[in-house]
């Protein structure tokens, strides 16, 4: 298998991991922004694993 299509196949899996991370999210159960803020912790996490999944496919 070639470079280039090694590197389109890891993409696609990184697109698909991130996709299947969002649809996972919940609606807060309340309004405001306090029920925004109850979910800080999980946003933090999403965006923490999406970060180290990007940056892990950069060096690879």
């Amino acid at each position: 298998m070639g470079r280039g299509r090694l590197e389109a196949f890891s993409d696609g899996v990184l697109a698909i991991i991130i996709t299947i991370m969002v649809l996972e999210l919940k609606s807060p159960d309340g309004e405001g922004v306090w029920a925004l803020l109850s979910l800080a912790q999980i946003f933090f996490s999403y965006a923490l694993v999406a970060l180290i999944l990007l940056i892990s496919n950069e060096q690879g």
